[in-house]
């Protein structure tokens, strides 16, 4: 089973923190990694609420997405992992 998790900063100022977002399971590898590439294009973070432009950085299992608001910049990242039991 993989695994695509969504990880984005929430808050404001010095109170931001990360959060998990949301997770999709996925049968195989290359299913996951291109759900996770049309996610890091479309997926609608919570903030900034006036998305302005974004920037989509792929990193070593996944990306990373710089979101720029009207007021402020924010990112998430995608990571996409292989579920391994026990």
């Amino acid at each position: 089973m993989w695994w695509v998790v969504v990880e984005e900063q929430r808050g404001a100022g010095d109170g931001r923190s990360w959060s998990l977002s949301e997770t999709y399971s996925f049968a195989d590898q290359e299913t996951a990694e291109a759900e996770a590439l049309r996610l890091a294009r479309e997926y609608q973070p919570v903030y900034p609420w006036s998305p302005k432009t974004r920037k989509v950085l792929r990193t070593a299992g996944g990306y990373l997405v710089i979101v720029e608001g009207r007021a402020s910049t924010f990112h998430f990242r995608l990571t996409v992992g292989e579920q391994l039991d026990g």
